[in-house]
């Protein structure tokens, strides 16, 4: 038998969020890890831990390519934070989808209006919008200043603050579902136009940050729920990785 150290726990509480009381497990035998740790899932949770659990650097604009599509694939893998006021949210993004310049599914088409405006903003801005009145939707700006073109993130991966990230999730329970798709990945990082526009490379509440963990395999695939340009392969996703949302084809 042995105890997980204090220590252990609390870096556990730090990247879930939930405060795990101490407790006793059978030791591993021949090296193997054990098949249980208790009820409340605490061997997920030191998992998620030993993957997440490094110093988060703030990514520099200098590192963003200044190409769309390229950005949609340098995503996946990154973290994106949201600092608010209860605590910190972040999810490593798994799924991106590109708009590039010039593509008739992408908001930038026709021109800069008053609502996509921040789209046009130098690469590694914030372009929230309201989608059909019901869920707000993140996009990261992709090109130079007056260029419009963005990546929308569509899944992430929730690391910290999942007590409340489920508050903000409308229900939802099964952790590879708080943030599947691009309206429940600003609901679970309490994302709305309050943050269109922010700089996601410079000191403030929302930002993206590289760790050293490796990037899976990625896959590329159509975009989801477009009537425009349809048959672009312009959906970079990590392979395997539950999180990912759409179809079993298209996560695979």
């Amino acid at each position: 038998m042995w105890r997980f150290s204090a220590k252990a726990l609390a870096r556990v509480t730090s990247v879930t969020g939930r405060r795990l009381k101490p407790v006793m497990v059978h030791a591993p035998t021949r090296g193997r890890r054990p098949a249980s740790i208790d009820a409340i899932g605490v061997r997920s949770a030191l998992v998620s831990a030993r993957k997440t659990y490094v110093r988060l650097r703030r990514i520099r604009r200098a590192e963003l390519p200044v190409d769309t599509v390229k950005l949609a694939r340098y995503l996946i893998g990154k973290i994106v934070v949201h600092d608010t006021d209860s605590g910190r949210l972040s999810g490593r993004i798994v799924e991106t989808e590109a708009y590039p310049v010039g593509d008739a599914a992408g908001h930038a088409f026709r021109g800069s209006t008053q609502r996509n405006r921040s789209l046009f903003l130098k690469r590694g801005h914030a372009y929230v919008y309201l989608n059909y009145g019901i869920s707000f939707l993140l996009n990261v700006t992709s090109e130079m200043p007056g260029v419009g073109a963005g990546v929308l993130l569509r899944a992430i991966e929730p690391l910290e603050g999942i007590d409340a990230i489920r508050t903000s999730s409308c229900g939802t329970i099964r952790i590879a579902d708080l943030g599947r798709g691009p309206g429940r990945l600003t609901k679970a990082l309490r994302v709305d136009l309050g943050q269109d526009g922010l700089d996601l490379c410079a000191a403030g509440p929302l930002w993206l940050a590289a760790t050293t963990p490796k990037v899976g395999r990625i896959g590329k695939s159509v975009r989801i729920g477009i009537t425009r340009d349809m048959h672009r392969l312009l959906r970079f996703y990590e392979i395997g990785n539950a999180h990912v949302s759409g179809t079993k084809k298209l996560r695979g």
